[in-house]
């Protein structure tokens, strides 16, 4: 296969076999002829405008809508049928909404098998590569994710054979089919996911839009179904039956054939974080290679900006100290939470416990926010302009998924002030929200300015370039290069950093490490919207578990997003 060097001046030399590059090529020769001949500059300039013109109206066309609607159908179907499966108890089952994922699952199988095996391997399918499309430490996420998402489907498949006998086959056989899919799209995403593909585009585009949304739905199923189990129906002077408990473990008249069936079923919901979040990976994924179907990208080299870790030690320090003393609060709160009802006082101290150490957390990650930013306002650095869908995908996750911990934050601060915030715990849950929201915006401001800043490294190259040409203007400039050569043409990965990059890198790591423990207490099980009873006699019990069931989800999602958009922004610091 032949490349071409992709720049601005030179892209109408994309392909000439590719079909919408030839028709550009023929818009092209049909330029008006002047009466006086035009500069080369002018006519190349003129060339390049029509041509990004005819790209953009290309890329635009009526594959974007198709594969547009039929992702917005398989979502809302699946959707509907995520809802009824979790609070009918007649009409719509698990075993319904199961079969069809297995219909989708299997169809997005079939488009990748296609993907792989024709389109890809065709000469003028794949001319272009997006740099900044899955880099490694996203893929190696999406590997570790599923292996632990495969342990799930295991322990699954181990729990559900024991109910052969007087349950639905189909609870055996979706995640047999889910394991076989996390495996096959794993290796897809892996090998493709920085693909811009020029050929069966309108295809390819469905078959992506078809990833997205599979990918989607069995998130959507599954943090319905860790919902619900994490969910405890309070007793609040009204009877609310456990249907909803339904959704995953069956009739419970249903008894398993083995022993060990209680045991692989505590095992695989202590896995679901790990598989909600490979679901999320996947679906980021499949929309940075849907938005790059038919682009043309420049050639820019990717620069592998090495991870040194010595470069940072206080923040490091700081963060490991807030994650065990986390996980060493999170643990006592889960015991003393379990404890009998008359087991107040224990109660009280896990959420005791638990709001303090939150507190904590957020309050020093925001002084560390606000200190990152001031150090942008001291930062020379130009903002990156270059069109780049990987950072606006970024952008808009971290922004869409901070709105469900923002929900949860103000529901629970306007329930706190109407009943005035009474009693110890209340105070501290109000703070805890406050604190949470402006934590929030910070670290949100702090991370999206990173990643629009230009990477420290990339202004040294250019730096260097320029001091180099205007050293060749010496006729002994050969001979200092020579004996100076380190000097002068450092790479990024042995020079020290400056004083402000020092500081920036301490607060991603810090903030990174803060987000981790933030993740981990909600994702395996820490609900202390369930466990303190001022929200839910505000709001009454179902409104209020649909507020945190909605909105939860979301806010575990944005604090892994946040450590992956972190370990960004300090690899360019």
């Amino acid at each position: 296969m032949t490349f071409c060097r992709k720049t601005p001046n030179d892209v109408v030399e994309a392909h000439p076999s590719n079909i919408e590059t030839a028709a550009q090529l023929e818009n092209i020769q049909h330029f008006p002829s002047p009466s006086r001949p035009p500069s080369l500059e002018a006519v190349r300039e003129g060339a390049v405008h029509h041509v990004a013109v005819v790209i953009e109206r290309a890329h635009h066309g009526g594959g974007w809508l198709l594969s547009g609607i039929i992702c917005i159908n398989i979502l809302i179907l699946g959707c509907a049928l995520v809802s009824a499966s979790a609070s009918n108890s007649v009409a719509i089952t698990a075993v319904h909404q199961q079969i069809f994922l297995i219909i989708l699952i299997l169809l997005t199988m079939l488009w990748m098998l296609f993907y792989t095996v024709v389109t890809s391997r065709k000469d003028q399918a794949v001319l272009f590569k997006d740099s900044h499309a899955g880099p490694v430490w996203l893929r190696v996420g999406l590997v570790l994710f599923g292996l632990l998402s495969l342990l799930m489907d295991i322990f699954k498949i181990a729990n559900y054979v024991g109910y052969l006998h007087c349950d639905s086959a189909v609870k055996v056989a979706f995640p047999v089919v889910q394991a076989v899919f996390l495996v096959v799209q794993t290796y897809f995403l892996w090998i493709h996911a920085k693909d811009c593909v020029q050929l069966h585009t309108n295809f390819t585009r469905c078959g992506l839009t078809l990833t997205l949304s599979t990918n989607l739905v069995v998130w959507m199923a599954a943090v319905t179904e860790e919902s619900i189990h994490q969910t405890e129906i309070p007793d609040l002077n009204f009877t609310v039956s456990h249907k909803m408990y339904r959704a995953s473990f069956g009739d419970k008249k249903c008894k398993c054939s083995h022993s060990v069936c209680d045991t692989f079923k505590e095992a695989y919901y202590y896995l679901y974080p790990f598989n909600i979040e490979y679901s999320l990976f996947a679906s980021a994924m499949a929309y940075i290679m849907w938005k790059n179907v038919g682009r043309l990208v420049e050639d820019h080299s990717h620069h592998n900006v090495e991870f040194r870790p010595k470069d940072v030690c206080l923040g490091p320090l700081m963060g490991i100290l807030l994650v065990v003393t986390g996980l060493v609060t999170f643990i006592v709160y889960e015991v003393y939470i379990l404890e009998e009802e008359e087991e107040e006082k224990k109660r009280n101290m896990a959420l005791l416990i638990h709001f303090i150490m939150n507190i904590v957390i957020v309050s020093l990650m925001s002084l560390s926010a606000m200190i990152g930013c001031i150090f942008y306002r001291l930062d020379r650095r130009e903002h990156v302009s270059e069109k780049n869908p990987t950072r606006s995908l970024d952008m808009g996750l971290l922004v869409g998924a901070s709105m469900g911990q923002f929900i949860i934050s103000y529901f629970t601060i306007v329930a706190e002030v109407a009943t005035g915030a009474r009693g110890y715990l209340n105070a501290l849950n109000l703070a805890w929200a406050v604190l949470t929201v402006l934590q929030l915006g910070l670290q949100n401001y702090f991370i999206i300015e990173g990643l629009h800043r230009e990477p420290f490294h990339v202004m040294q190259e250019a730096a260097l370039h320029t001091n180099a040409h205007a050293f060749q203007e010496h006729v002994e400039m050969s001979i200092v290069m020579e004996t100076n050569k380190s000097s002068y043409f450092p790479t990024s990965s042995f020079v020290k950093p400056s004083w402000k990059r020092r500081v920036l890198k301490e607060v991603c790591a810090f903030l990174l490490l803060s987000n981790i423990i933030l993740w981990i207490m909600p994702a395996f099980g820490a609900r202390p919207q369930f466990d303190h009873p001022t929200e839910m006699q505000f709001y009454k019990f179902t409104m209020w578990a649909a507020i945190v069931n909605i909105g939860l989800p979301f806010g575990i999602f944005y604090r892994m997003h946040s450590v992956a958009s972190l370990f960004e922004v300090y690899l360019i610091s």
